[in-house]
């Protein structure tokens, strides 16, 4: 049952910050400043209150299924987890913010680009890092 739960939980949290970034991304490159302003407001609204329990309830199961593991695997993923979340935390959640209170108030200025370039890094990171918590998670189920 926690690993039903983990799995859905780590697809979703990795599927929001995936439509986070690529949305973003494409809306400054290929939109108006009235698309990139609603699609920083959909960030944080509703995404933010589907991905943070997302990523609580993952990291929750998975610490919980991996106990007191620190080698193999299972150590890699737990190794990597603080680091995911304290980006997110740390991060990824103010720059969301910022960024929509940014836009919505139309200061498309370098201060928003700075903080964008700092989204885009962390988001990749974040990503990255997810990506190869399901690669090592793909390796124990197959066991």
């Amino acid at each position: 049952m926690k690993s039903s739960i983990h799995k859905a939980a780590a697809v979703v949290a990795t599927l929001c910050i995936v439509a986070f970034f690529t949305s973003t991304v494409i809306s400054e490159l290929f939109f108006d400043l009235e698309t990139v302003a609603r699609v920083k407001s959909l960030i944080v609204l509703p995404g933010l209150f589907i991905l943070i329990p997302a990523i609580a309830i993952t990291g929750a199961t998975g610490f919980a299924m991996a106990k007191k593991t620190v080698k193999g695997v299972i150590g890699q993923k737990k190794k990597r987890m603080p680091f995911i979340g304290v980006n997110g935390v740390l991060i990824l959640v103010p720059c969301a913010i910022f960024l929509n209170l940014w836009a919505s108030a139309g200061q498309f200025d370098t201060t928003f680009y700075v903080v964008q370039a700092i989204e885009i890094i962390a988001g990749a990171t974040n990503i990255f890092l997810m990506a190869l918590n399901i690669r090592d998670g793909r390796k124990l189920t197959r066991r």
